[in-house]
Parts: C-alpha cells; sequence; structure tokens
C-alpha cells in the first residue's frame, strides 16, 4: 500500500467519523417498479451462498464509489424459502480489518424499527441516516439475525476480507469479537446515497471479469473499480457506479445466478439513480457449448437493451473479449463471438460500445489475450489487464440521457 494511498484512506475515515449522525426514523421502502431517490454508489448481484445459522453476524467491507448523504442500504432474501429477521444492523468505517474507526459506527433502522423481517424473495430498504459518506469510503456494514435458516442470499466472490461472529456484537467499534474471516458478502446488495441533482449512476452486468477474478483481492482492483476512480476525477455527471458481475453469469440461461435477463430488474432497473446500463456479457453462453447461436446471443443483447430504454436508461454494449487457450476454446465458439461482437460494433442498437476484445488481444494472435493483460488462465484479466478495460472506456457515454 502506497504513502499516497494510505494518506486517502486516512482522510476519507476521518471525514465519515466526523459527519456521521445519528439515524432519524423515516419511511422504509420496498423494492418496486420506480426506483427509491439518490443514486447507488456500491452494488453486488445476489445469489445462494449458502445455508444460514441462528444468532450470527456479519460485518462486511465495501467500497463505494460517489459520495453523499442519507446512506441507505438493501437487504436481500430473494434466495430465501422463508423469511429473515435482521434485529440489528449497524453502519461505520473501516479502520483496520473489523476494527471500526471510533465514533463512526452507528444504528440503521427500517420505517423506523431497529429490526426489520424480509419475507422469502423480497428486498429492505433501511431509512436514509443523516450525514455525510464521503466517496470511495471502506464503508462497513454489520448485521445480526437471532433465527435466520435455510438458503443465505448474497455475493460469493466478494474478493474482499470481511468479517463474521456469534451473537450480536454489531455496536462494537472494537474488532475483538470479529475473529472469523470470509470471503463473501451475506445479505447485503446495495447501498446509495442522496448526492447533488443531476448524478447519475452506471450499473455493470457482466460474469466473472466483471466480478474481479484474477484481480488482486482487498485492493479494489476490478475494472469497475477503476473505472470508479476515473468518474471521481472526471467532469462527468456519472459518479457512481455498481459492479452487478456474477462468476459464471450468463445472458441467456440460469445457473450460477439468474440470468442477465432475469435478474435485470431487481440487480439494475430498480437500483435508484442509475444512468446507465453496461452490458459486458456472453463469453459463458459461448463457451458453454449448449448450441447458443449468435442469433441467440443477440436476440438476447435487445431484449435487454429494449427494456432498459423502456425504463430510460442508456445502454453501452461490451465486445466479447478473446479466450483462446482456455480449456473450452474451440473454433466455433471463436466463430460465434467473430459474429456477435460485430453486431455490437457495427448494429447501432447500443447507444455507444466499449470494444474490450480489442484492448485486451494479443496484437499476434486477435484469438488471445495479449500476455501482458493475462491472469493467467487466458480467459481473465489481472491487474493491468483490468485498469487497460477501465481506461478504454469513453466516460462521455456513460453520461447519456433518455426519458421514457
Amino acid at each position: 500500500m502506497t504513502g499516497r494511498y494510505q494518506r486517502a484512506c486516512r482522510l476519507f475515515t476521518v471525514a465519515l467519523a466526523a459527519a456521521v449522525l445519528d439515524a432519524t426514523p423515516g419511511q422504509a421502502v420496498q423494492a418496486a417498479a420506480d426506483p427509491p431517490d439518490g443514486v447507488i454508489t456500491w452494488g453486488a448481484s445476489a445469489d445462494r451462498v449458502g445455508e444460514a445459522g441462528a444468532d450470527r453476524g456479519y460485518r462486511m467491507v465495501v467500497h463505494t464509489s460517489v459520495g453523499g448523504s442519507g446512506l441507505r442500504i438493501r437487504l436481500s432474501n430473494a434466495y430465501g424459502d422463508r423469511p429473515v429477521t435482521f434485529d440489528s444492523v449497524y453502519a461505520g468505517l473501516q479502520k483496520e480489518g473489523p476494527e471500526l474507526v471510533r465514533g463512526s459506527n452507528r444504528r440503521l433502522t427500517f420505517a423506523g424499527e431497529r429490526s426489520v423481517t424480509v419475507p422469502a424473495g423480497a428486498t429492505a430498504l433501511s431509512d436514509p441516516r443523516p450525514g455525510r459518506l464521503p466517496a470511495a469510503s471502506n464503508l462497513v456494514i454489520s448485521i445480526h439475525s437471532p433465527d435466520a435458516e435455510g438458503p443465505v442470499t448474497g455475493h460469493w466472490m466478494a474478493l474482499q476480507t470481511s468479517y463474521a461472529t456469534q451473537g450480536d456484537h454489531t455496536a462494537e467499534e472494537s474488532g475483538a469479537h470479529w475473529t472469523g474471516r470470509m470471503g463473501s458478502w451475506f445479505y447485503l446488495d446495495a447501498v446509495s446515497v442522496r448526492t447533488r441533482p443531476r448524478t447519475g449512476a452506471v450499473v455493470v452486468v457482466g460474469d466473472s471479469v466483471t466480478d474481479g477474478w484474477h484481480s488482486t483481492s482487498d485492493r479494489n482492483r476490478r475494472w469497475p473499480d477503476y473505472l470508479a476512480r476515473r468518474l471521481q476525477r472526471a467532469g462527468t455527471a456519472v459518479k457512481g457506479v455498481a459492479n452487478e458481475g456474477i462468476a459464471g453469469n450468463k445472458i441467456l440461461a440460469d445457473g450460477d445466478g439468474q440470468s442477465a435477463l432475469n435478474r435485470l430488474d431487481r440487480d439494475v432497473l430498480a437500483q435508484p439513480g442509475v444512468r446507465t446500463v453496461f452490458l459486458f456479457e456472453g463469453v459463458n453462453d459461448i463457451k458453454a457449448h449448449t448450441g447458443v447461436t449468435a442469433q441467440d446471443l443477440i436476440d438476447g443483447y435487445r431484449t435487454i437493451i429494449d427494456r432498459a430504454h423502456t425504463a430510460g436508461k442508456c445502454v453501452v454494449g461490451a465486445t466479447i473479449a478473446p479466450f483462446k487457450g482456455w480449456s473450452e476454446w474451440d473454433p466455433a465458439a471463436e466463430a460465434v463471438r467473430r459474429d456477435v461482437n460485430a453486431f455490437i460494433r457495427g448494429s447501432g442498437e447500443f447507444d455507444a460500445v466499449a470494444d474490450f476484445d480489442r484492448v485486451l488481444r494479443s496484437p499476434y494472435d486477435h484469438q488471445r489475450i495479449r500476455p501482458a493483460f493475462d491472469g493467467g488462465d487466458h480467459l481473465h484479466p489481472n491487474d493491468r489487464g483490468m485498469q487497460a478495460m477501465a481506461d478504454a472506456v469513453d466516460l462521455t457515454d456513460l453520461d447519456c440521457g433518455r426519458r421514457r
């Protein structure tokens, strides 16, 4: 960790600790056709991540993008088969490991109550909490459930160390009781803030490349993280970034998470402040060799474009990156990738295009990822490749406006 990075983190932690105030009761908002006010500053797509246990606490570290006031979180029981109750939920700021900045940890409420029961398949929004959250903060959400059972909703590949405990220690700023380490997020799937008028967000829909596989853990080096840092420095009205990637995810078929088509409303269109949908997915549909054709994928893209446009969102399409050398590659899969990329580049149906294929491919073999960007398996980029992808995005393409 560089000295500049450490100084920046200290400035953020001091600012948040000074700005955070006690919560004032308000009205909880459930997921609905129209998103709540505010702008999403962090997101992680929901999936099933195992079985619940009673009287467990989870202290989850998430790195935000846009700053603002009125912090809200969304708890998800999308994959649960019974209601789950959270009797204590807190938000603070990370000092180091599970330890929080002194004075930053504050209780969150739901419709003015300290506890909330989320029905199976549903989500719940916390009340807005007064106080300002600076951009690029390491926010820590601590939750406890006294009686959780059945399937757990969460996000498996967080690439971020979070912490667990037995019993309710959510109010503690010390990390003494938070001795369990985990690499997933549980129940939490979104954080939003209220920010300046006209500020918007981009939501990235993707697979394991977007989820960050082969990027460095605990350093926020997924390509959407690099993109978020660019947006904070730029003069664009789009500042929020939500990473809705799921490792193994497909456009057309459920499997590792619901398909992009089936999760679009929950993970993207129901989020607050979304201006642009960034679609970078399709390689898993191709390499699975299930008979998916280029036209099948094109039809899937068109459905997502139409639904996003109907909701008043712009859509940026990214070309599918090369993956020759991966065990599932063959000439037939490459032919589908080539035809799909031709549609993305030339159809004019996307509002803009990010050509990740050209960014990542080797100049000596366009079917392979460039060796300097290869994370080692010939499919997933390393940190340098992730940054190259983010650097290739035209930020003005994200600041797009549509009306319903």
